[in-house]
């Protein structure tokens, strides 16, 4: 069993940056692929960027605007957001899969978080 509980949302005016965390209870953090999916109101839920080892991969709208990482001795996985919009307002939820394909496609899910709030002001 893994818990996720994400943090590092907040209110930010555009052209911002907040960097989010995803801290993980339980075993064998290291084996997962990780990722961050958002969900704006009234939308659906869509990926934004997953990890896997030394491997990533981004959603097209934040390619080249967002960075995630993870820290494996801490349990942690990241998502630095720059250059922020309003676009990229949402609830972001970070999830874990067996690999960064059934993250990304949504075919596999094991874990989620409960989400934290990014607002992007104008």
């Amino acid at each position: 069993q893994v818990q996720l509980v994400e943090s590092g949302g907040g209110l930010v005016q555009a052209g911002g940056s907040l960097r989010l965390s995803c801290a993980a209870s339980g075993r064998n953090f290291r084996n997962y692929a990780m990722g961050w999916f958002r969900q704006a109101p009234g939308k659906e839920r869509e990926f934004v960027a997953a990890i896997s080892g030394l491997n990533t991969h981004y959603a097209d709208s934040v390619k080249g605007r967002f960075t995630i990482s993870r820290d494996n001795a801490k349990n942690t996985m990241y998502l630095q957001m720059n250059s922020l919009n309003v676009e990229d307002t949402a609830v972001y939820l970070c999830a874990a899969g067996l690999t960064i394909l059934t993250l990304s496609s949504r075919d596999r899910i094991d874990y989620w978080g409960q989400g934290t709030q990014v607002t992007v002001s104008s």
